[in-house]
């Protein structure tokens, strides 16, 4: 068979589904082979960026591998961002870009450039395919290490003459591997620690939205009652509703859920992403007792010495802690913990029944995004100032149902993103929530979302500057500089790509307006204008913001 048509064949193998992409010439030989399996679904994007952001999402969402299609040059240059917060956010995906002729390859050539060197510091492995019969090996290989804990990225080029060449090479057979498992003596050193604290704090990271972690970390905490407190990406792995859910952490320095971390003499990290939150915010005396628990051993940092490293599966590390969890002799004191989470609860009701009319408070908007959103619904977070007050005022019942990027934290992502999830979801409600900024970084796929019919709302929350960065600006330097810009017509934008829309201005009419957006069929947008005073005022009540773009 034609190279082409066996690259097709051992993605077909790997259950593969989807690829999100724009084809160029040097794509020709693999779209038509392509074209000719039933197995997998290609998803035409308006901009490559869009689809890496397609590509990432429906990873997080099922942990296997969905794939992002460029050509090369610009084609390949465009994915990069998108599959850099892919991989920094553990999203298993797969980049396929084209190449041109091997026979230029060695010389100056029309829209070629070293695309493997290019993604090598944003994949977990970047490879060409040198000869048609190393394509099993390649993709076998690829498809591993972007499951492999932690999951990424990885690239695989196919330059388009290779892609003509015939192969009598056939598929390899996926086996899977269970992960190692952590050593008892390790885990028994964990559980002294655990035992003899008197006030131990959990906190959640990244690894912990994987379901069985999910699972065996709200078994233990219901054993032991010790709280939880989730990073951004790992909202939903408790269920908010429970007494031990201590929200969210990465906001502020000196937020409410940081004041538990200070009184804590033992802080339990469990799949925790140093991308997400830096130790020295929560640990800025370098002198807490920390247990870390992940599939991998720890950066090393200053701030974050652990006393013990777990390494290992963290499912099974939590199944072992549960297997004698109910048998430990403790003498836990949770007091602060539970006034932390009465206090933060009344921060989330604060404006639940606000009428405010001309422009909506943050606070107000997620209560009734809550509202409206049932607990398996699939919230998106974009990149602003927005992303700030979703990770401090939206919780989850679920993993996996808040996605924020707070690893390369992308601006663009929640578009593409929810097209993504609803096709993972497609009975499900999907929001995404954008500054007026990053909406219009990837509003092209506007069309691709109608010519899906994708059932989504994306709701823009209209300021007319970078929101974030003027908040940022004005704590440090007590002013800001021009970061003001013009928006659309939102009605007309609705209108001209066949949208519904609805401008809602009024607090008391904000959920009405959300439910009639999800009763919509095809996609709807919802833009309010935004109370970003409320920003500063966050600042006055907790201190410095110390989250990054």
């Amino acid at each position: 068979m034609k190279a082409s048509d066996l690259f097709v064949k051992c993605l077909e193998q790997e259950n593969i589904e989807y690829i999100f992409g724009v084809p160029g010439e040097e794509n020709a030989d693999f779209m038509m082979s392509l074209e000719e399996t039933d197995k997998i679904r290609f998803i035409l994007t308006r901009h490559e960026q869009g689809a890496a952001f397609m590509a990432e999402i429906y990873g997080r969402l099922t942990g296997n591998p969905a794939g992002c299609l460029g050509t090369l040059g610009p084609g390949a240059s465009n994915l990069i961002t998108g599959v850099a917060d892919g991989n920094m956010d553990r999203a298993p995906m797969l980049v396929l870009t084209g190449q041109g002729s091997t026979q230029r390859l060695h010389k100056e050539s029309h829209q070629v450039m070293d695309v493997v060197a290019m993604f090598e510091p944003v994949t977990k492995w970047a490879e060409t395919v040198r000869h048609p019969d190393t394509i099993p090996e390649i993709i076998r290989k690829a498809v591993r290490l972007s499951r492999t804990e932690k999951p990424g990225a990885v690239h695989i080029e196919l330059a388009e003459d290779l892609a003509k060449l015939d192969t009598d090479a056939t598929p390899i057979e996926p086996v899977r591997f269970r992960r190692p498992v952590p050593d008892d003596k390790i885990v028994n050193r964990a559980i002294d620690l655990i035992t003899s604290a008197k006030k131990p704090v959990i906190i959640a990271g990244n690894g912990c939205i994987r379901r069985r972690a999910s699972e065996q970390l709200r078994t233990l905490c219901e054993t032991t009652g010790i709280g939880v407190i989730s990073t951004m990406m790992a909202k939903g792995a408790v269920d908010m509703d429970a007494d031990y859910c201590l929200y969210t952490v990465g906001l502020g320095s000196k937020d409410r859920m940081n004041l538990v971390i200070d009184e804590a003499d033992l802080v339990i990290t469990l799949g925790f992403d140093m991308v997400e939150y830096h130790p020295s915010l929560w640990n800025p005396k370098k002198d807490k007792t920390i247990i870390h628990a992940d599939f991998l051993p720890t950066e090393i940092d200053e701030h974050y010495h652990p006393k013990v490293e777990v390494v290992g599966d963290l499912a099974h590390f939590l199944w072992m802690l549960n297997e004698q969890a109910s048998s430990w002799q403790t003498d836990y004191s949770f007091d602060h913990q539970h006034d932390a989470r009465s206090a933060m609860t009344g921060d989330l009701t604060e404006y639940a029944t606000d009428s405010q009319s001309g422009k909506i408070r943050p606070q107000k908007a997620l209560w009734d995004c809550r509202q409206v959103m049932g607990p398996n619904d699939v919230l998106l977070s974009d990149v602003g100032a927005h992303k700030m007050w979703i990770a401090r005022h939206y919780h989850c019942h679920e993993p996996n149902t808040c996605l924020i990027p707070n690893g390369f934290c992308s601006m663009g992502f929640a578009l593409p993103g929810a097209i993504a999830a609803s096709l993972v979801h497609p009975d499900n409600r999907i929001l995404g929530i954008c500054g007026d900024a990053g909406f219009l970084m990837n509003v092209q796929e506007m069309e691709t979302a109608k010519r899906l019919n994708s059932n989504i709302v994306i709701m823009v929350w209209e300021d007319n500057q970078y929101g974030l960065i003027a908040w940022k600006q004005e704590n440090e330097f007590g002013r800001h500089t021009d970061l003001s810009f013009g928006n659309p017509e939102w009605m007309g934008l609705a209108t001209s790509f066949g949208w519904s829309g609805h401008f809602c201005s009024e607090s008391s009419e904000l959920q009405n307006t959300l439910e009639k957006a999800f009763q919509e069929d095809g996609p709807s947008l919802v833009v309010i204008p935004i109370d970003y005073r409320e920003n500063k005022l966050l600042t006055q009540k907790l201190g410095e913001i110390t989250a990054t773009i």
